[in-house]
């Protein structure tokens, strides 16, 4: 599937169980390897991230999908666990 990156931009983030994660504000290139690496999320999910900055950058390998909404593993959640622990 073919889409233009800018049509990504404002998109909401969802994990796979349904869960806010932010709004996409723009994206991460590897332009030498003419990829996307990652996502730079801004409006994020305070309960999810434990961080004073406005955003953050979610890596691309946790994409699931990329539509209407963009949805990502439900990694977060496994990572604030053992953070805690």
């Amino acid at each position: 599937m073919r889409a233009e990156l800018t049509s990504l931009f404002g998109l909401n983030i969802y994990t796979n169980n349904g869960v806010y994660v932010g709004k996409l504000q723009d994206l991460v290139i590897d332009v030498e390897e003419q990829k996307v690496t990652g996502l730079a999320v801004s409006d994020i999910n305070r309960e999810l991230f434990d961080i004073s900055s406005r955003g953050i950058i979610i890596p691309y390998r946790w994409v699931i999908t990329a539509a209407d909404i963009i949805i990502i593993r439900d990694v977060i959640q496994r990572y604030k666990k053992r953070k805690e622990d």
